[in-house]
């Protein structure tokens, strides 16, 4: 159901904006609407024009308030001042000690890289300086991998006139430096390339030995981790002092800058003397008469509530309210759109229909009961809308899981109230014999048919559409044209004459003619000027055939799809023999329970899926196209959620 709006204009001394949204405004959900735009017919009024002074403060907040444990508490309320220089304080000290923290991060980076570089080196026992500064021999430092490096030792270390000094190994290489002398190093630099060796290049910026410098570095390393250890703690007792300050301070400036953002909806009045805000609205028809109750004793506030909702400059939103069994139902509505404020919810129908044709497909009490418990224990924890579904769709696939007599694919334990789906056949006259489940469940197309029709019919004759409400393929010249159709072929195949053939025939022919010559006829009955027929008659009738032709074939198969309910009633009947029969139960012997339970959770995830999702498909394809737009604008209360989250 959609809940009652009604569109309310609020109005006040400027300076008395505050005070009204903090004591009234914020206890109730309204959808704000632009007041200039909203107010678009009055004259004189400007924008409620100010910039927001706290914006900037609550997003610093903000940042700080983030870093703080989830179990802070929030502090007492404190005075603006005290708030605002509160977050200057705490943010100017974090912000020093951010700096510090960043520069020490660089640092430490830096000294952990040249420790990378020289921890390889260690077992290399001379001065990296001295090794550094040789003039008339030339060195490499670098690496080879270790399935080279006998190679390297067999052929060529002792051929090549260079000296390699290992330093140190890890699990796939082995790391070193050669020596040679100027003039062979570009032989010798070949030689080793075709070993894979990999160069690695060695800064000045060590002293000492490899094991020297390592040493060194890794105390820097050490004694600036202990630095950085120092200015997080410092950071965090500082956060752990001021959290319920800064909390408390938050939620002031949360509350002020609220009240800006109203402003930015609001409008004023130009005047030389008084100058009075106008904030305009959407309000639940219920929450209008509290609120206008609350300020009846307020000279400062009036309230003026708009009856007529035609003289709107803006459209209603829509706020579902629905009892709580098919709130999650709300959630399939809203993936094909929400409904126009002027439409039908169907989430109710939905609710209904859904469930009704997933029990009908899924039928087994077994597989049921447990989609209902499982589902309704999963919404309870998790509050998930599809688990709701889940548990409601179990309920009604427990039901005809006894209209089929069967329970975990056995159907020899409990009686068939009604058909078992695999097995009950009907005669039909020119067709012969056809499984029963089929032809209810295009029988039951048929009904579903007819009342989306009905709806489409309540829901355009709201809009005064003429054309959709009397002309249209749903329209009352749609059901009298399909619902006669629909009669004759029920009579036929039931073995019954048809009474009245002849009526049947000229009502039928004459509301094919009404939706054939829709746009003439429309546009007579709105006394539209100008030509009837556009674009010649001949265009017009080939058209219309055409039209026509696609009307009915329209008919057809949107009933011939619902065949997929009696379809998957059967299958899934078939699915469970074969489970049954591969557990050896069919035999009459005792089943092997192994294969019974993993079948029976096969099939349950499976198939569930599958007819959940073809399910859906009949809402949307079959059922929402012909009555349901979902074009509604969706009710928002932003400032009842920013004092919410205060």
């Amino acid at each position: 159901m959609i809940a009652k709006m009604k569109f309310v204009s609020l109005s006040g001394p400027k300076a008395d904006i505050d005070r009204m949204v903090n004591k009234y405004l914020s206890k109730y959900e309204i959808h704000l609407e632009n007041a200039l735009t909203a107010l678009g017919e009055e004259q004189h009024l400007v924008p409620y024009v100010q910039k927001n002074p706290y914006k900037d403060l609550l997003a610093t907040a903000g940042i700080y308030t983030k870093l703080l444990p989830p179990d802070t508490a929030a502090g007492p309320e404190i005075p603006l001042t005290d708030a605002i220089d509160l977050i200057g304080e705490v943010d100017s000290r974090l912000t020093g000690l951010r700096e510090k923290k960043s520069e020490l991060d660089a640092e430490l980076l830096n000294l952990r890289e040249s420790l990378k570089k020289i921890e390889p080196y260690q077992g290399l026992e001379y001065d990296l300086k001295a090794i550094l500064d040789f003039h008339f021999i030339s060195y490499r430092f670098g690496k080879l991998p270790k399935e080279y490096f006998e190679k390297f030792r067999t052929y060529v270390d002792e051929n090549t006139g260079a000296i390699f000094l290992v330093s140190g190994e890890d699990e796939t290489y082995v790391y070193g430096v050669y020596f040679v002398s100027k003039e062979e190093a570009h032989k010798v630099d070949a030689t080793y390339a075709s070993m894979h060796f990999e160069r690695l290049f060695i800064s000045d910026e060590y002293s000492g030995t490899p094991q020297d410098a390592y040493r060194i570095l890794s105390d820097q390393v050490a004694e600036k981790e202990r630095e950085l250890r120092e200015i997080e703690g410092e950071m965090a007792d500082l956060l752990n002092k001021e959290g319920g300050s800064l909390l408390a301070a938050e939620k002031k400036l949360r509350d002020l800058s609220s009240n800006f953002d109203v402003r930015r909806m609001a409008a004023c009045t130009e005047s030389k003397k008084d100058t009075f805000y106008i904030l305009c609205g959407w309000m639940d028809a219920d929450d209008v008469e509290k609120f206008r109750n609350e300020i009846a004793n307020d000279p400062k506030v009036v309230c003026l509530v708009q009856e007529d909702e035609k003289k709107m400059n803006v459209e209603p939103p829509t706020k579902l309210k629905n009892p709580a069994f098919f709130r999650p139902y709300e959630m399939y509505v809203k993936m094909y759109g929400l409904p126009n404020y002027n439409e039908f919810d169907p989430t109710i129908l939905v609710a209904l229909t859904y469930s009704f044709i997933f029990g009908i497909m899924y039928g087994d009490v077994g597989q049921g009961l447990c989609l209902m418990i499982g589902g309704f224990l999963l919404y309870k924890k998790k509050h998930s809308d599809l688990a709701g579904i889940i548990s409601m769709a179990g309920i009604f696939s427990t039901i005809f899981g006894f209209m089929f007599g069967s329970i975990f694919g056995f159907e020899e334990v409990i009686p068939a109230l009604w058909l078992r789906p695999r097995e009950e056949m009907i005669t039909l006259p020119g067709v012969g014999s056809i499984n029963t489940i089929l032809v209810c469940a295009i029988v039951f197309g048929m009904f579903l048919t007819l009342v989306t029709m009905v709806l489409h019919i309540m829901n355009y004759s709201k809009q005064k559409n003429v054309q959709e409400t009397y002309f249209g393929t749903n329209s009352f010249a749609g059901i009298i044209f399909y619902g006669l159709v629909v009669v004759m072929i029920i009579l036929v195949f039931s073995g019954h004459t048809v009474p009245a053939a002849s009526l049947f025939g000229v009502l039928i022919a004459l509301s094919a003619l009404a939706m054939f010559f829709k746009e003439p006829l429309t546009k007579i009955i709105e006394k539209e000027k100008g030509p009837k027929i556009e674009g010649g008659l001949v265009m017009f009738l080939v058209q219309g055939f055409f039209e026509m032709f696609e009307v009915c074939l329209s008919y057809f198969s949107n009933t011939l799809s619902f065949v997929r309910i009696g379809a998957f009633a059967v299958s899934h009947a078939a699915m469970m023999s074969v489970v049954l029969m591969l557990a050896g139960a069919e035999n009459g012997g005792s089943p092997n329970w192994v294969v019974v339970v993993l079948g029976n959770l096969f099939v349950m995830g499976i198939e569930g899926l599958i007819v959940g999702i073809q399910v859906l498909r009949l809402e949307f394809y079959e059922l929402f196209s012909r009555y349901y737009r979902g074009d509604g604008k969706p009710f928002v209360s932003s400032l009842r959620m920013k004092k919410s989250e205060g």
